[in-house]
């Protein structure tokens, strides 16, 4: 088996290298490689069950054709100062403009028109306002909320017109290992077998993250330790969140707590959404938030997350991570645990029994109440508290007693590759991109890394 270009996975990035290569009419045989599953077999049986069935080989939210995000919440951030630091590696006027061609594609693909958080600047002003006095940044963002279920339909039809059009996709298939042969890339080894290829791009997403960096380790790929991201996901009515819901859709807030000055900031916000489980290879159970176009809870969700880098003697803030989430899971007995934001400060434990009397009724049904202050490190813990605190001055009624945090939250991009602005690395012919690179935080930013990419290749 031959190929000019071998994709490593079919998340956004890999798949807008293929679509821009078929765009600008490139003749070159691709070759996707997918461990998941097609897109129009990505089906969470939790929907019927009501619980998580710990689905073999893989978690069919966290894998398959689209990645990860477009099962989530479905989300475009329209502006290059969300989604990552890849504005510093390409700059910011190529990021913006290369935002603006991709969200057109999104279009023709079906995605819906409309955009949020543009139609009333007015209101805007009032909120960034209390931000500021709470010592909070605001980073207003155009939404385009695919939605979860629409994602699907919109990412089907794509994966239809790459394979129409000639790109051949493996699924179920997990790539093993490259081939580095005298500093050049040669290919890539699946379930023992070699498949040669001319270039090789690693777009294996945020759940690839740590099997990229035992990569980079075996064949010298220049890379450093950066940013892991230690959260929870938080809770609230509706009504709390109306007025940020309906100006902004996704209120994005960044501070910097005391005592510790830590970057702490707001992530995923779904108005109306559902709080869900995510399960990674080796068993860790983490919590994320989906957002339906035309099915609605009563709540709304987002992440807070806090910011941690590692460097001397310690340089693996993935594995530091892990940890993390996994005495949660301990703690939960394999499922996302939840407690009250009044009961963390009480310093007492939730229980089941105190859910049921609550004005915010989780919507995550199968999460086990308890005590996420046993399992988050005490300072992530107090950055979290104190920003909380801060988001109620923006938002009253955030830091109600009633509030629901979710743990564990994490977000695994710390590895970040070294590579010049064509996306070239130390060893010729091997190119990284999307979120397993350390560059992008999300949908968007990785499409436009996969469509860069994609010129790159079809020249």
């Amino acid at each position: 088996m031959n190929y000019d270009v071998i994709i490593i996975g079919a998340g956004p990035a890999g798949i807008f290298t293929a679509v821009e290569m078929l765009r600008r009419g490139s003749k070159k045989k691709i070759l996707i490689i997918e461990k998941g599953q097609p897109v129009e077999k990505r089906h969470c049986p939790k929907s019927q069950t009501g619980k998580c069935m710990n689905c073999k080989p893989d978690c069919h939210i966290t894998t398959g054709f689209s990645g990860a995000g477009a099962f989530s919440d479905g989300k475009l951030s329209l502006s290059c100062e969300v989604g990552g630091t890849l504005p510093e590696l390409i700059g910011e006027q190529t990021a913006q403009e290369t935002i603006a061609y991709t969200d057109n594609i999104y279009l023709e693909f079906g995605a819906d028109e409309h955009v949020e958080g543009i139609s009333n600047p007015d209101k805007i002003r009032e909120i960034r306002k209390k931000a500021i006095n709470a010592s909070l940044k605001l980073v207003d963002c155009p939404i385009r909320h695919l939605g979860t279920e629409m994602a699907q339909q919109l990412y089907a039809r794509i994966e239809k017109h790459l394979l129409d059009s000639g790109v051949e996709i493996m699924f179920n298939t997990a790539c093993d290992d490259i081939i580095v042969e005298d500093g050049v890339c040669k290919g890539v080894f699946c379930s023992g077998n070699a498949i040669s290829g001319n270039e090789t791009v690693i777009a294996a997403g945020r759940k690839g993250a740590d099997w990229l960096e035992k990569i980079c380790v075996a064949h010298g790929i220049g890379h450093r330790p950066g940013t892991v991201d230690i959260g929870v996901r938080v809770e609230v009515r509706n009504e709390v969140m109306e007025e940020v819901n309906e100006v902004l859709y996704e209120s994005k807030l960044i501070g910097y707590p005391a005592p510790f000055r830590n970057k702490v900031r707001t992530f995923c916000q779904n108005p109306g959404g559902f709080v869900a489980q995510e399960n990674y290879d080796d068993g860790l159970a983490v919590v994320n938030g989906h957002s339906y176009k035309n099915i609605k809870s009563d709540n709304t969700n987002l992440a807070i997350l806090c910011s941690h880098n590692f460097s001397v003697p310690f340089n693996q803030p993935i594995e530091y991570a892990k940890k993390v989430g996994e005495l949660a899971n301990m703690l939960g007995n394999g499922h996302i645990l939840v407690q009250r934001y009044g009961d963390i400060l009480d310093g007492k434990r939730t229980w089941e029994k105190e859910l049921s009397f609550s004005n915010v009724k989780p919507s995550l049904p199968d999460a086990v109440a308890g005590d996420i202050t046993a399992a988050i490190p005490y300072r992530t813990m107090t950055n979290i508290i104190n920003f909380i605190k801060a988001v109620d001055d923006v938002v009253p009624g955030f830091a109600s007693r009633e509030t629901l945090l979710y743990s564990p939250e994490l977000k695994f991009y710390s590895n970040r590759i070294k590579m010049d602005e064509h996306f070239n690395t130390n060893i010729k012919g091997l190119h990284c991109l999307g979120d397993s690179s350390g560059w992008t935080r999300g949908l968007m930013m990785a499409s436009i890394m996969g469509v860069l990419m994609g010129r790159e290749l079809s020249e």
